[in-house]
């Protein structure tokens, strides 16, 4: 007697736009709203942004994203309050990323 090896999986592998749909079904059930800041917390991210900057300093940075709240630990390496913009270099990969301010969820010294 042979065993049927992959032929018995067949039938299932015909259908990948079935296992597309469930994955991005999986994805939006964890997605979140972008909060909503108030004045004092945009101001309080500026002033910790503008102290990282001139004193080196670690920070935690919270953003969001595509339905996510990401946190990253970084370096803030350029701000532009004008632009809406700065670039912060990940402590990870050490690479330089920019990001618009209206991303910002939280700043915090690490």
């Amino acid at each position: 007697m042979e065993p049927r090896g992959m032929k018995k999986w067949r039938p299932f592998a015909t259908m990948p736009e079935q296992y597309i749909g469930l994955k991005e079904m999986i994805n939006k059930q964890g997605e979140v709203a972008q909060p909503v800041l108030t004045e004092e917390q945009m101001e309080q991210i500026n002033f910790t942004l503008i102290e990282a900057l001139h004193t080196n300093k670690q920070v935690y940075l919270t953003y969001y994203k595509k339905g996510q709240c990401i946190t990253v630990t970084g370096f803030i390496q350029f701000v532009d309050s004008l632009g809406n913009l700065f670039i912060f270099i990940d402590d990870v990969f050490e690479l330089k990323n920019k990001m618009r301010l209206s991303e910002l969820i939280d700043v915090r010294f690490a």
